[in-house]
């Protein structure tokens, strides 16, 4: 048998009694702190972003390749 909880939320947003819309000024610091980040990424960030991409392209499709290969080694067994 369940028993409803007497217990009400408790909790409140960071917009106490504020509509939770983004403001402009915000929109605008966050393009700036994009924007900043943006110019420290170097040619090493490039090459790791571009290493990530490749390991999970590799990863998608190793259960592809395996049996791919597992089926190619069968054949040549059975024509030999």
């Amino acid at each position: 048998m369940s028993h409803p909880s007497t217990l009400a939320s408790a909790w409140d947003t960071s917009c106490v009694g504020q509509p939770a819309d983004v403001s402009l000024l915000e929109l605008s610091h966050l393009g700036e702190h994009l924007a900043h980040c943006g110019a420290l990424r170097g040619p090493l960030d490039q090459l790791l972003a571009g290493a990530a991409w490749l390991q999970t392209l590799v990863a998608e499709h190793v259960v592809t390749v395996a049996l791919l290969i597992t089926l190619l080694v069968g054949v040549v067994s059975l024509v030999r």
